[in-house]
């Protein structure tokens, strides 16, 4: 067996290693900080003399997105990373993109804000990625990594997931993960699939230039006709129902015998832990659920929890409670659900937490 390939990195340097290793046609981005090392490292790496892969520094964001827009609708795995301001400048041509069942990959390594706000890490977009950030009823599949090697390691599943349901996905991760350095380990190198092998994944929707076996391929989002157009949100809505009855991903420590449950996805959740450990060293039974998928959100493993018997759950975000409405519409007011966070680039302790769960939840009134 091949010795397995380990090195020190950093999190927006290792989305680039991944998206090399996995295979990935194309780069198209715009720096913008804190995520700017992934289009450095990808320069860096030159993969187009190697894989064959092209990167692109892009006039801007909108130009990015659209330069996936075009990429993805002819089936090569295309991606883009960028930072909450720079995400919003292609919120446009995210709808476009789950309109025209397109699949992608974009990565937010998420700043302070609103506004310019701040390079420091945040988790304010959560509205954003996971309740559409765009116009029209649409979903982006949203992977939330906690880790150096979940950066890694969710390059590839977002991009399966992307291409399983035709659907573009989202890796949001902010300044902390995007900047820390860990150890991970590296995929093994795969070639970047032909033309002849994604002809044969994506004849049905692709465009690649039309043969006389098939009917002609159309990629759009228009349709003029509204008994048309409702079937197409009809159908989209089929995908999504599919994605959170197959798709959820999550993890829960020390929850089995948990009276009180933390819920936190990335950065949080890694302070959360160390919470319950503080929390279970003072004889309280404090667990964490940590969601992995924020699309499709782990709703019933929560309803769970709460008809299991714990006594409250406390959201713990880095904003100013997102996450918390849905942990409040899982959870459906069988018990208590409250929040506790850190805005404009602030991070919480994993005492702080304990004391909000103290006061917020188990000591009130």
């Amino acid at each position: 067996m091949a010795e397995k390939e380990v090195k020190l990195m950093k999190g927006n340097e290792v989305i680039a290693h991944a998206a090399i290793r996995y295979g990935c046609d194309g780069y198209f981005g715009y720096p913008i900080t804190p995520q700017s090392e992934v289009m450095e490292t990808l320069m860096e790496l030159k993969p187009w003399e190697t894989t064959g892969m092209v990167v692109l520094q892009a006039e801007s964001e909108i130009a990015s997105v659209n330069m996936l827009y075009g990429g993805a609708a002819t089936g090569k795995r295309v991606m883009t990373s960028s930072s909450s301001p720079g995400v919003s400048l292609m919120s446009e041509g995210m709808s476009y993109l789950a309109g025209a069942e397109l699949p992608c990959l974009i990565v937010n390594c998420q700043r302070g804000g609103p506004g310019l706000g701040t390079i420091q890490p945040s988790q304010g977009d959560y509205f954003q990625a996971c309740k559409g950030g765009a116009h029209g009823d649409f979903h982006l599949i949203v992977l939330a990594p906690n880790s150096v090697q979940e950066m890694h390691d969710f390059v590839a599943d977002a991009f399966d997931l992307a291409f399983k349901y035709r659907n573009p996905a989202m890796i949001l991760a902010d300044g902390a993960i995007g900047q820390m350095m860990e150890k991970v380990t590296l995929a093994p190198q795969r070639p970047r699939k032909t033309d002849a092998e994604i002809e044969e994944e994506c004849k049905s929707w692709a465009i690649f230039g039309k043969t006389p076996d098939r009917p002609r391929n159309v990629i759009t989002s228009l349709e003029l006709r509204s008994e048309e157009m409702e079937k197409i949100n009809l159908r989209l809505q089929a995908k999504y129902k599919a994605m959170e009855e197959n798709e959820v991903r999550y993890e829960a420590i020390e929850c089995d015998d948990a009276d009180y449950v933390i819920v936190a996805f990335g950065s949080s959740a890694r302070i959360c832990s160390a919470t319950v450990e503080l929390a279970r060293n003072e004889g309280l039974k404090v667990g964490l659920l940590r969601p992995i998928t924020l699309y499709p959100f782990p709703t019933k493993p929560i309803a769970e929890l709460a008809a299991r018997g714990v006594k409250g759950f406390l959201s713990a975000e880095l904003n100013a409670g997102q996450m918390v409405q849905d942990v409040k519409l899982a959870v459906n007011g069988v018990v208590p659900v409250e929040h506790y966070g850190r805005q404009g680039g602030s991070m919480f302790t994993p005492d702080e937490v304990l004391q909000a769960l103290k006061d917020k939840i188990i000591n009130r009134g």
